[in-house]
């Protein structure tokens, strides 16, 4: 699975802002991962992966999500919100592309629990 490119990213973030959300920042990376978006959606902070995947082999864009990419985009976060001080409720979303096609974009908000 590769990153999922800038279109993808920039479909994702249009969806997100049409549906409310405004973007903080893209592609924010530390020594622990990277995270695709983070977003504001009311008073929380989203943590969103954006993931484009054509082929439903080996389970689709959602299953590539696996338990270790939670683990390194929850350590990610844990350190954006030390460094940015902070105490906004978060969730971790994941905006899901099975082509570079607005309309089948696919949103789970709360993908998997923080720690």
């Amino acid at each position: 699975m590769s990153k999922p490119g800038p279109e993808a990213e920039k479909l994702a973030v249009e969806f997100l802002q049409r549906n409310g959300l405004i973007l903080v920042e893209s592609n924010f990376r530390s020594r622990f991962g990277e995270i695709d978006l983070i977003l504001k959606d009311g008073a929380s902070l989203v943590f969103a992966e954006v993931r484009l995947r054509s082929s439903q082999h080996f389970g689709g864009a959602a299953a590539s999500i696996t338990s270790a990419k939670q683990a390194k985009i929850i350590r990610t976060a844990q350190h954006y919100l030390q460094q940015t001080r902070s105490n906004r409720p978060c969730r971790f979303d994941a905006v899901l592309l099975d082509s570079l096609d607005a309309h089948r974009i696919e949103w789970i908000r709360n993908a998997f629990e923080g720690e």
